[in-house]
């Protein structure tokens, strides 16, 4: 075994003495620092690789915390003028992750870099801190990688908005493979509402 999968098998363990000294030293000194910024290496070596980082020109990480818990929604004084079914304030939930949040986060901080992939590295009881993988387009060393200068095409910028991440197609019903096909047309909702209707045409 590599040293890579000693250090898969050791974050495996996050409930262990040693990671969570660690993860309550690390929260503490990223919760000093903005909430936004760039992290000279990566944290999780062995995570950044196998979503997709090279220790090499072209290649930034950034490191992110998004605070944790569901919306509230922003009523004056608590009321929701309209039907009873729409009264609520507290307990309504993001239909995407917060890992998706950081990446969107992030890309609008670095307009000019591509979101490749991001990963969780720490949580506390108020954030979750990721780190999230950038790409320079025009940076020569991603240009001539045949493996790497698809994201270098003009389709690919802000891919974080359009849920093209891994983090953003979780929450549209993708990537499960074929049998999953809860969201095929776009989303779950366009789905659901193409079974809902009748389409009578009047060629047919």
């Amino acid at each position: 075994m590599g040293a890579y999968k000693y250090l898969q098998e050791i974050y495996r363990k996050k409930q262990s003495d040693v990671m969570r000294f660690i993860f309550r030293i690390r929260t503490w000194h990223y919760r000093q620092l903005a909430a936004i910024h760039r992290a000279p290496k990566s944290t999780r070596p062995e995570k950044a690789r196998r979503v997709g980082y090279k220790a090499k020109a072209g290649y930034v990480i950034y490191r992110v915390r998004v605070r944790r818990g569901s919306r509230k929604k922003p009523v004056p004084k608590g009321q929701v003028y309209g039907k009873p079914k729409h009264q609520g304030i507290n307990q309504l939930k993001f239909q995407r992750s917060l890992q998706s949040v950081a990446e969107e986060r992030v890309g609008r901080r670095c307009p000019t870099l591509r979101v490749l992939n991001s990963y969780w590295i720490a949580q506390d009881a108020t954030y979750k801190f990721y780190e999230v993988i950038l790409i320079d387009p025009c940076h020569k060393g991603i240009r001539h990688d045949a493996r790497i200068n698809w994201i270098c095409k003009a389709n690919k910028k802000h891919r974080e908005l359009r849920g093209l991440t891994s983090a953003g197609r979780k929450s549209r019903g993708l990537g499960h493979g074929h049998r999953y096909s809860l969201a095929t047309g776009g989303s779950r909702r366009t789905c659901w509402k193409r079974r809902q209707q009748l389409s009578l045409r009047r060629y047919r």
